[in-house]
């Protein structure tokens, strides 16, 4: 009998084939039905990884042998499908951002919570052990006080996809990949006390952003986001009176190093890839757990609304958020 975790993907596109080729590789994940509302690509999807080319996503969902729901559409239609799957009493794991506003992100996670249906955003730098080593550090006072902490996010990524510069699909650089900085010091720091954001708006999305978070006593983060080029590389700077720590391309990490001014450095080699988020979400799945234990509901919730807070001091507001002109 096998012991593969059977999923239901809802979309085919880029992020899709990436996850599904390393995910299928393992031998511990199946695609079991796929839905795109392009029945063509869904075809060619569902026939390269042997699963179910689904007319709709109910169809997908209710499959007897889906164990799980993956949502990998753009921004905007997360909430729709999150929502439809959670109604059927599927598990969920919803691409970030899980929608492109806190108070649809709410009604999402309070439907899962009423429904008693495990729900969980897919923000896989924290089902990684090496984010988990750099917060058990700072939970254990390794650092010390704080004296600088800065994050930066730049990657030439507006071509990545096609969504990435529609507006009409919530594209840009604060959704798609500011919320990687974002969530990260999150999940360090907590909540900060004030959040003051400037962006660059061109075509309805934002291009990049400058964001301090400033925290009790004074302690700021300043993170640089852009997706137009590579010149801030990706780079998380922890600066403390007893330690530091320099980590590239944090969100995906492999290794990590503490470096004590006094006494031994620390340092974990781990596997940062996209795998751990789907064993350990499958494992979560089914122990029967209703919220992950890696990125808790308040967490998603609390940068959802960091986000909104940002796109109000730029300005940006996508089209289906104005109101219908009056006839």
């Amino acid at each position: 009998m096998s012991n593969e975790f059977n999923w239901a993907f809802i979309g085919s596109g880029t992020l899709a084939k990436q996850v599904a080729k390393e995910i299928t590789a393992s031998g511990r994940h199946k695609i079991a039905a796929v839905y795109t509302r392009n029945p063509e690509k869904c075809a060619a999807f569902a026939n390269q990884y042997d699963a179910f080319p689904a007319a709709s996503a109910e169809e997908a969902m209710t499959r007897s042998d889906v164990d799980g729901v993956y949502i990998v559409t753009p921004h905007t239609s997360h909430a729709e499908y999150a929502l439809q799957a959670l109604e059927l009493s599927k598990p969920v794991l919803c691409e970030k951002p899980i929608t492109t506003d806190a108070k649809k992100a709410k009604e999402i996670i309070q439907r899962s919570r009423e429904k008693g249906i495990y729900f969980t955003e897919a923000m896989w730098t924290w089902f990684s052990p090496i984010a988990n080593q750099v917060k058990k550090w700072m939970d254990d006072g390794e650092y010390g006080d704080i004296e600088s902490f800065s994050m930066t996010y730049h990657l030439k990524s507006i071509y990545y996809a096609p969504r990435l510069s529609d507006p009409n699909l919530a594209g840009g650089a604060l959704l798609d990949i500011g919320i990687y900085p974002l969530t990260y010091v999150y999940r360090l720091l907590g909540k900060p006390l004030s959040i003051q954001c400037k962006g660059n708006l061109r075509g309805g999305i934002d291009t990049d952003e400058e964001i301090l978070l400033t925290y009790p006593g004074g302690k700021t983060c300043k993170i640089s986001v852009s997706m137009l080029d590579y010149k801030g590389l990706e780079i998380l700077r922890i600066r403390g009176t007893k330690a530091k720590t320099k980590l590239l391309f944090y969100h995906m990490a492999n290794s990590v190093k503490l470096c004590r001014y006094q006494g031994r450095n620390e340092k974990l080699k781990a596997s940062g890839r996209m795998l751990n988020e789907f064993d350990l979400v499958a494992s979560e799945i089914r122990e029967g757990l209703k919220e992950s234990r890696y990125v808790p509901h308040q967490a998603t919730l609390d940068v959802m609304e960091l986000m909104d807070e940002c796109r109000r001091q730029m300005g940006l507001v996508y089209p289906f958020e104005r109101e219908a002109p009056q006839v």
